[in-house]
């Protein structure tokens, strides 16, 4: 996805979280450790929520701010996931799935830090801001959940 205005990055956003979602799930069905099947469909479950809150973003942020043009983005990699689920998290432990989904939860918080910092109008550094609580909030939510899973 080409992204060159703050509504490309919110729907860049939700896209990612459905795709994780999706992914998540399927691999879900295929894995064998119990603790990291369940793990998977909680955080299937935990995307496909993201995803939603974030369309909220959609239809509630101002229209200023989502047809503001990015300029500095170009000098920015965004993160691309595997963009087919084949099956990644099936043969991964319990920690290497945490780990992954931390690192690309980080990315995006990352990601969004680097746009706050070049943002100029004060309606787009709002939305992107709101963003990133978002996703720092959510961030530090998986961390607690899954160390309470890791002492079960």
């Amino acid at each position: 996805m080409y992204v060159s205005t703050f509504q490309d990055v919110v729907e860049w956003t939700r896209t990612l979280h459905e795709h994780m979602a999706h992914c998540l799930k399927h691999c879900s069905t295929q894995q064998d450790e119990e603790r990291a099947k369940w793990l998977l469909t909680y955080l299937a479950d935990h995307e496909a929520a993201l995803e939603k809150v974030v369309a909220g973003f959609e239809k509630q942020a101002d229209p200023k701010a989502l047809n503001t043009w990015l300029y500095d983005y170009i000098s920015y990699q965004p993160i691309k996931p595997h963009q087919l689920c084949n099956a990644p998290y099936a043969e991964m432990s319990f920690d290497e799935i945490c780990q992954e989904i931390f690192d690309l939860h980080n990315q995006v918080i990352d990601f969004y830090r680097y746009l706050e910092g070049r943002t100029e109008i004060p309606e787009t550094r709002e939305l992107i801001g709101e963003l990133l609580k978002l996703e720092h909030h959510e961030a530090m939510r998986l961390a607690h959940q899954t160390s309470r899973t890791r002492d079960l």
